[in-house]
Parts: C-alpha cells; sequence; structure tokens
C-alpha cells in the first residue's frame, strides 16, 4: 500500500555537518571536502540504487558532484551557514526500479526549475532490517540558484519563513500528485495524500509520534536476531514505518504500535465507508442515467405522438379545404346553371313578346306563317317523340 511521506530539511555547519558528507553518504561515493581536507568514504555503503544529479542547462559544470558541492561550500562564510537543502520521499513500493527514477526524477526537475537550483538524487533500497516496501529516495539541493560560472543567490522563497511555508506546502502537493499519477499509469487503486489526518476529514485517527535515532536503534536491535551482524543502518523517510519483528521495547515505539494498530482499524472502516460512497455514487449515476434513458424514450414517444397528431391533422385540414373547393365548385356550377336558365327564360320571353308584337301589328302574315309553320310539321311527318 502506497504511503506517503515528504519531509525537507538542511544540511548546517551549525550542527557539524557539511554538503559534501551528506552528498558522500546518499549516494556511497568518496568526496573530498576541499575547505577542511576531509575525505568522505562511503563507497562500501551499500542499498544505493541509484544516483544521479539533475542540474539547469546553463550549468553543465555542476554535473560532477565533487565540484558542485565543493562550490557550494565555498560560496558559504558564515559559521551557521545552511550549505545543503534535502528532500526525503518515500517511494511507492508498488513500482518498478525504472518507475521509482522516472518519478523522483520528475520531483528534482520541477524543483530545479521552480527554484534554479541543483538537485543530487539518491535512490535507496529497503534496509535488511526494516519493512521491505520502504523504498525511498533523498534529493540533495543547493541552497543557493547555480549560474552559469558557479553559485548564484540565495533561495530566499525557502530561506524566509514567511513564503518557506507556502512554498515547501505547494512541493507536498506537487509530490502527492506525481505519485497518484504514476499509481494510475500502472493501474494502481491506491493513492496518497500531502494533507494532515485532520485536513483529510479521517475522524479517530492520529499521527505517531517522531521516534528519534536513539528509540529507532532501540527497536532495531530488539528486533534483530541474536547473534546476528550489525549491518550499516539504512536511513529511512519515517522510523514510525519500521516493522518489527518482535515487540516493541519502548515507549514510544508502544505509543506508535497502539496508534498504528488503531489507526489501520480506523483507515478499513474509513475505505469501507468510501467504497460504499462511491458504490453508492454509481448506482445513483446508474440510475440518473437510466431515467434520462427512460426521459429520452418517453420524449422519443411524445414526439412520435405528437406528430401523428400533427400529420392526422393536417390530413383533416387537407380534406376540409378539399371539401371547401368541392362545395365551392358546385354552387359555382349550379350558380352558373341557374343563370343560364335565367339567361334562357328571358330570351324566350323576349322572342314570345315580339312574336305577339308583330302578331298584334300584322295579323294576316301572322295567320300566314303560322299556317306555313303547319304545312312544315305536316310535311315532315307525325312526331316522334308524341
Amino acid at each position: 500500500m502506497a504511503i506517503y511521506h515528504l519531509s525537507v530539511k538542511t544540511v548546517s555547519r551549525a550542527t557539524g555537518r557539511s554538503a559534501v558528507a551528506a552528498a558522500a553518504y546518499r549516494t556511497a561515493t568518496v568526496l573530498e571536502n576541499e575547505r577542511d581536507g576531509l575525505v568522505h568514504d562511503y563507497s562500501r555503503r551499500s542499498g544505493v540504487e541509484t544516483a544521479f544529479i539533475v542540474a539547469p542547462e546553463i550549468a553543465a559544470w555542476a554535473d560532477d558532484r565533487s565540484v558542485l558541492w565543493n562550490a557550494a561550500e565555498a560560496a558559504e562564510k558564515r559559521k551557521d551557514a545552511k550549505v545543503a537543502r534535502e528532500y526525503e520521499l518515500a517511494l511507492p513500493c508498488e513500482l518498478d526500479r525504472g518507475g521509482r527514477e522516472a518519478l523522483v526524477r520528475a520531483f528534482a526537475g520541477e524543483v530545479v526549475a521552480r527554484f534554479g537550483v541543483v538537485a543530487d538524487v539518491a535512490i535507496h533500497l529497503p534496509g535488511r532490517e526494516g519493512d521491505q516496501r520502504n523504498h525511498h529516495a533523498h534529493v540533495l539541493t543547493t541552497t543557493r540558484a547555480v549560474t552559469a560560472d558557479g553559485m548564484g543567490a540565495k533561495t530566499r522563497d525557502l530561506d524566509v519563513k514567511q513564503t518557506s511555508g507556502p512554498a515547501v506546502e505547494a512541493l507536498r502537493e506537487l509530490w502527492a500528485v506525481q505519485v497518484n499519477h504514476a499509481l494510475e499509469r500502472i493501474q494502481e487503486a491506491a493513492r496518497v495524500d500531502h494533507r494532515s489526518l485532520e485536513r483529510q476529514e479521517r475522524p479517530g485517527q492520529v499521527p505517531t509520534q517522531h521516534m528519534g535515532p536513539g528509540a529507532t536503534a532501540l527497536e532495531r536491535r530488539a528486533a534483530r536476531p541474536e547473534g546476528a551482524v550489525a549491518e550499516h543502518r539504512q536511513p529511512q523517510p519515517e522510523a514510525a514505518r519500521v516493522e518489527q519483528a518482535s515487540d516493541p521495547v519502548t515507549r514510544i515505539g508502544q505509543h506508535n504500535a497502539a496508534v498504528r494498530e488503531r489507526n489501520l482499524v480506523l483507515e478499513m472502516a474509513h475505505r469501507a465507508m468510501e467504497a460504499a460512497r462511491e458504490a453508492a455514487r454509481q448506482l445513483e449515476q446508474r440510475a440518473a442515467a437510466g431515467i434520462r434513458k427512460v426521459h429520452g424514450l418517453l420524449r422519443g414517444v411524445g414526439a412520435m405522438v405528437r406528430a401523428d397528431r400533427e400529420r392526422v391533422a393536417e390530413q383533416q385540414r387537407q380534406a376540409a379545404e378539399l371539401k371547401q373547393r368541392q362545395e365551392q365548385e358546385r354552387q359555382r356550377v349550379e350558380a352558373e346553371k341557374q343563370a343560364e336558365v335565367q339567361r334562357r327564360t328571358v330570351t324566350q320571353a323576349e322572342r314570345d313578346a315580339a312574336w305577339l308584337k308583330s302578331s298584334v301589328k300584322n295579323p294576316t302574315e301572322t295567320q300566314e306563317a303560322a299556317q306555313r309553320d303547319v304545312s312544315r310539321q305536316r310535311s315532315r311527318g307525325p312526331s316522334m317523340g308524341f
């Protein structure tokens, strides 16, 4: 299961430390501190998986570890100067070697880009006596930005109290995002969160107490089988994560064991609740999708019904218009017939009136005309219609 850990600390002359010694120890190399002539030989130290330097393009000279850290020492004049800054990172055990290196290289590259410093990276394997999932990395950076010729100005954003808090918080969030992206790429469900338990709203869970090197050494000796040869201790990102082969012997160890057990139960309950919420959310989404589908079907049916109604209404309108046109045509024809009958009636009446008038004026001609009509009728023979 992936865990989150990122701590930031400084290497200070006030505590008798040097950047050269810190770099030699973390990378398991031999470096000479030109300031005091001390040679720091950690070449026989095991557990370093890989080490590399990430520097700005303009500072090719910084690729040499000895040149880099001696320059960092030479740039500081104060007895209590901070000569290096270290980022300690817990790496997901789910990643392989290539994934671990890519993840740390991405983080170191972002630190270099943000502050203009050089990062000396060492990725460590789990210690033989500790948790075998405890892959971790040390990113040792300069406290000054670098130039093409050497060391530049101090990185005040990380030194001044008003700005260092937000700057470190931003880096903590960055690391969480990068870890989660790495886990997502390998299709791992585990995720980490840079926020405190309180900010994550994990009710009931409490942090463990810092054990310190003394208590951690006691717990390691208690966990070591009798007669075992002591190996050189590997530094771990969080001593409280060391799984002991026996019961804790110190008060802090016992307290932390109880806290871890309690937190584990609460974490399992929290995950069960989150899984239930996720299942409910997915069920709600499926139900909503089903409802939307039904609504879509209903809208489709409604549209079909409306289309049918509109089609029937259009057919009825067209039928009514046709009937109206037919009725208008019938009325027109009837009117024309009546007009024709009336016209013929008027014409016949006019003829009759004219004939009558002519008969009154010339009765002899009228009588002769009538006789001629009778003669014509007789010559034609009997009428077929009578």
